[in-house]
């Protein structure tokens, strides 16, 4: 692994690029990019399997988003949906520079939030010749309905008034207020998914002092405009394949992201894993043992 930097516009952008262990710079390498999960950086889960698939042959890049992480941007925390997907497009920008790496051959992984994003991204970006997703997640329908689907929009005009006070106050010279991205730990009340992400992120199984578990909340109003998958139907012709566990409460994400994929497809669950379980531990094995042969075949 070696770090790396490469531009989007104006901001520099931080990852970590992976080859495999009989790397030969003279040949030319399919290439994958691991697309961390909201509030993530690229050591954590993104960088798990940026290695792991580098291991099988390819070329990777894991790499903070943009405003986050040692990526630049400000202000910093600042998490807008499409920043997420132009962060995507950058990230391919710079491997085809790389003379080692097929430009024909480059493929993108999400993860939670990332997934979402990724969607998008190879929705638009025809260079992106492979889409897989674990845990997929698209943060505006999860915003509007909630983390299990089950919320009704009216419930977020109370949040909008509050974001709507908020940037006022901002704009008159109040402090910037944030948001979480996972409860507290021992939160009882959040949907399972997220407890166990609180632990995920908040504890020494995958806490690092670059995720602070804070976006700026003037960006949330973003993310409620935002449809990770409205284009899905019309546009997404390349070979998909999505992983999710069957005990997750986001596994209606995938479901969806399947249902309207255009393209040669697969929906592979995994049988009582939960959403988190896709991040680390023996259930992402289970997911590399798919997700290497998807993109031997298709990158």
């Amino acid at each position: 692994m070696q770090k790396v930097h490469f531009n989007n516009r104006q901001i520099q952008m931080a990852g970590h690029l992976y080859t495999p262990a009989d790397f030969d710079g003279r040949r030319q390498y399919p290439a994958i990019i691991s697309v961390h999960p909201g509030g993530g950086v690229k050591e954590q889960t993104a960088g798990t399997y940026a290695r792991r698939l580098a291991e099988q042959g390819f070329v990777t890049l894991a790499f903070d988003a943009s405003y986050q992480g040692e990526s630049g941007g400000q202000p910093h925390f600042l998490d807008e949906p499409m920043n997420r997907v132009a962060d995507i497009y950058s990230a391919v920008d710079y491997l085809t520079t790389l003379g080692f790496v097929d430009a024909g051959r480059i493929g993108v992984l999400g993860i939670c939030a990332g997934g979402g994003f990724a969607a998008k991204a190879a929705s638009v970006d025809r260079r992106i010749k492979a889409l897989a997703t674990a845990s997929a997640v698209n943060v505006g329908a999860a915003t509007r309905k909630g983390w299990e689907g089950q919320g009704s929009i009216n419930d977020l005009l109370p949040v909008l008034d509050a974001l709507a006070a908020q940037r006022s106050a901002e704009a008159g010279g109040a402090e910037a207020a944030y948001a979480p991205y996972v409860p507290q730990l021992g939160d009882s009340s959040a949907p399972r998914d997220l407890q166990e992400a609180a632990d995920y992120y908040l504890t020494a199984r995958a806490r690092h002092p670059n995720a602070q578990n804070k976006m700026l909340m003037n960006g949330l109003g973003a993310w409620v405009a935002f449809d990770a998958f409205d284009l899905v139907e019309q546009l997404l012709s390349q070979p998909t394949l999505v992983i999710a566990g069957s005990a997750a409460g986001s596994l209606w994400h995938s479901q969806e992201l399947h249902a309207k994929a255009q393209g040669p497809k697969q929906l592979f669950i995994i049988e009582g894993a939960a959403h988190m379980d896709l991040y680390d531990g023996p259930q992402v094995d289970i997911a590399l043992d798919k997700l290497g042969p998807f993109f031997r075949l298709h990158l």
